[in-house]
């Protein structure tokens, strides 16, 4: 599982938030640039709890000289606190990081740039997130004032409620598609539907 020309591990980590989602993206993407899956670590469970097993456990089985791949920052920690917490600790095992989506967010070389990049990329990063979460919480409040409540009577309907109410907010198809978790073609047949 060490690399030929460079004599290091690659460590993959791959994470989704609910039973419900699937890893085969992320597993495909990490095996493809080299990560065995016998170093892949993986679980379903929420990325702002701080307590998740298989991430501690890669951390508590990293050595020296050791790359974690990810496919995206998101996977592995959802605040620009946690990230850096995160990229400490395996600094501190003598490993680095890399993510396959975000480019900055590569510590394998020593380039002050990089710590640079990564701090204000991270950031960037959080706040997008914060802007969706506002976004999400004004939508909602916005479908309730219309008398549509955020209630779940049927999976389906709270759904698309949360689609039309995401979308009066202004939010981009891109984002709900982010946010909710469903397919471009569902969100777009709902606010078709709507009309």
């Amino acid at each position: 599982i060490k690399t030929k020309e460079m004599d290091v591990m690659l460590v993959g980590y791959a994470r989704v938030s609910t039973d419900g989602q699937n890893l085969d993206r992320q597993i495909d993407a990490l095996k493809a640039v080299g990560v065995d899956s016998r170093v892949l670590y993986q679980e379903k469970i929420t990325g702002t709890k701080k307590d998740r097993p298989e991430l501690q456990r890669m951390l508590k089985e990293l050595n020296e000289g050791d790359v974690v791949i990810i496919t995206d920052l998101t996977r592995i920690s959802r605040s620009t606190k946690d990230l850096l917490d995160i990229i400490e600790k395996i600094k501190n095992k003598g490993a680095s990081i890399r993510s396959l989506k975000d480019t900055w967010l590569d510590t394998t070389s020593n380039n002050p740039y990089n710590d640079f990049l990564l701090t204000v990329m991270s950031g960037l990063s959080q706040l997008e997130r914060d802007l969706i979460s506002q976004r999400t919480k004004e939508g909602l409040e916005s479908a309730k004032a219309r008398g549509r409540n955020g209630g779940r009577p049927s999976k389906q309907n709270a759904k698309g409620d949360v689609v039309k109410a995401l979308a009066d907010s202004g939010m981009k198809i891109v984002d709900i598609v982010k946010e909710t978790g469903l397919s471009r073609s569902t969100v777009n047949r709902i606010l078709r539907d709507s009309k």
